[in-house]
């Protein structure tokens, strides 16, 4: 079983529980999923940097990625249906943990010039999500053998039934968010 797991079941639940004011551990907001998005733009054609990037991204995950498409065609977007678009991978379970794990504690402390992430970041289902505009602050991606630095999206699905469980979730999970950005 993850660590975090561990943290989230013995320590989290009760923590939110006093927190929100819940009188059920089945009310507590718990993430379900996951999900890694990397668009590619004009490189999706190109067979070797798809391939780089569908590699980056399982190393990133530990999953294999799927290559999402373009569902119409938009000539201002030069884009064509059916043709390549990105890459996308959703992670469960313990694999979500585990990414959650190393997200906060490793990659984002080596983000430049880092003042924390936004709290505006949670739509209206309340979940949230965030930009990283350099894929290479992941340990697991070898510096030397990318070829271009990519962007990569997070979103993070949650079970919240309001924007502030979300927000103390995220919290407990030491996510480092910015509350002046508000």
């Amino acid at each position: 079983m993850p660590r975090l797991k561990n943290i989230y079941e013995k320590e989290i639940v009760g923590n939110l529980i006093s927190k929100l004011s819940l009188k059920n551990k089945h009310d507590v907001p718990k993430i379900i999923k996951i999900i890694l998005n990397m668009g590619l733009g004009e490189d999706a054609s190109d067979g070797k940097k798809l391939k780089a990037c569908v590699d980056d991204v399982a190393l990133i995950s530990g999953q294999k990625p799927v290559i999402t498409k373009f569902k119409k065609s938009i000539s201002n977007f030069k884009t064509r249906k059916g043709s390549n678009a990105g890459v996308k991978v959703t992670l469960r379970s313990h694999k979500m943990y585990e990414f959650i794990d190393r997200l906060v504690n490793i990659a984002l402390p080596r983000i430049k010039d880092f003042r924390g992430l936004s709290s505006k970041g949670i739509d209206n289902s309340n979940n949230y999500s965030f930009g990283i505009k350099e894929h290479i602050i992941f340990p697991e991606v070898n510096f030397d053998k990318v070829d271009k630095i990519r962007g990569l999206d997070i979103t993070i699905v949650t079970s919240s039934k309001n924007k502030q469980g979300t927000l103390e979730l995220l919290k407990e999970f030491n996510f480092p968010l910015n509350e002046k950005k508000n």
